[in-house]
C-alpha cells in the first residue's frame, strides 16, 4: 500500500509538486572531515559511517554528490580498501547509490521513493512515541524541549541546514528513548533518507521553507504537551499530523516555465 495524501518531517498530501536536484550536487564530495594529520588516521568503520551520514544529516553531502574512494580515504587517512565497506554499508540503507564503472554517489531519492519513506515513518513513529511515553522521564522531555529550542535558534539565524538536522534529531531522541533498537535503527536510516527527500523536493522559495521549519517547531512543542500530559493516543495522532504536513510541503514537480517569446529571442521584434 502507497500512501499518496500530504504531509510529514521528515510527513502526506498531493499538492503541486517540483524540484530537481541541483547540478552542483554531482560535484565530487569534499568530506568535511579533519585531515589525517589531525586525526592520525584513527577512522574506524564506524566513525566513517556516523561521519558520512552526519555530512547528509547537515545537508552538506546533497544528492547527486560523487563520492570519489581516493578522495574519501584521504580525508579519513585509510586506504580505499577501508572506505569500501563502509560506502556498502551506506548503500545497503539506500543512502549512497553503488554503479558499477561508475562508483559511488549520494542518493537521489524518486517520488516514489519519498512517498514510501514517509509511509513507513508514519508506521513506525506512532509506536515509537507510545513506547517513549511508556519509559521517558523528565530528563528525557527535557532534553526534547532542549532540542526544539536549538531547532528554533537555528532557524532565527538563517541556519536552515542545522535548523532540518535538529528536527530530525528530534524523531531519533524520541526513538533512542523509547528503548526499541530495531525500530530505532530503522527510523535512523529513514531520518537519513528523509534529509535527502527534502533536500531534493523542498519548496523552492526561501519564505516557503522557513515557513515549514518554523511549523515544524510548533508542531514539536505540541507533540510534547501530549507527551508531558503521558496521552499515548493523542501524542500518536499529533505525530501522524506532523509526518503528513511535512510531506505535503514536498514538491516533486519542476515549476512550470513560461514559452519564450521568439519574437524578442530572435531578434526579430518591430
Amino acid at each position: 500500500m502507497r500512501i499518496r495524501a500530504d504531509d510529514s518531517i521528515m510527513t502526506a498530501a498531493p499538492k503541486p509538486r517540483r524540484r530537481a536536484v541541483a547540478a552542483k550536487s554531482s560535484e565530487p564530495a569534499d568530506l568535511p572531515a579533519d585531515s589525517a594529520a589531525a586525526t592520525g588516521g584513527l577512522f574506524s568503520d564506524n566513525d566513517m559511517y556516523e561521519r558520512m551520514v552526519s555530512a547528509i544529516l547537515d545537508h552538506r553531502l546533497p544528492p547527486g554528490t560523487k563520492l570519489v574512494e581516493d578522495k574519501l580515504a584521504a580525508a579519513f587517512g585509510v586506504s580505499r580498501t577501508r572506505v569500501r565497506p563502509v560506502l556498502v554499508r551506506l548503500a545497503n540503507e539506500q543512502v549512497v547509490t553503488l554503479t558499477p564503472n561508475r562508483g559511488a554517489s549520494i542518493a537521489q531519492p524518486t517520488p516514489e521513493e519519498a512517498l514510501e519513506v514517509f509511509e513507513a515513518r508514519r508506521l513506525l513513529e506512532p509506536r515509537l512515541v507510545e513506547l517513549f511515553i511508556a519509559n521517558a522521564t523528565d530528563e528525557h522531555i527535557a532534553a526534547l524541549r532542549a532540542c526544539i529550542d536549538d531547532e528554533e535558534a537555528a532557524r532565527a539565524s538563517g541556519d536552515m541546514r542545522r535548523a532540518i538536522r535538529l528536527s530530525g534529531d528530534f524523531h531519533l531522541h524520541i526513538a533512542q528513548a523509547a528503548g526499541h533498537q530495531t525500530l530505532g535503527r530503522i527510523l535512523r536510516e529513514l531520518v537519513s533518507r528523509t534529509s535527502l527527500i527534502l533536500m531534493t523536493y523542498s519548496p523552492s522559495h526561501a519564505r516557503e521553507r522557513e515557513e515549514a521549519t518554523a511549523c515544524g517547531c510548533r508542531e514539536h512543542r505540541a507533540l510534547i504537551d501530549a507527551i508531558r500530559l503521558r496521552d499515548a493516543k493523542e501524542a500518536a495522532r499529533r505525530m501522524l499530523d506532523h509526518l503528513a504536513r511535512i510531506e505535503s510541503q514536498l514538491e516533486f514537480t519542476p515549476p512550470a516555465s513560461e514559452a519564450p517569446d521568439l519574437m524578442s529571442l530572435l531578434g526579430m521584434a518591430g
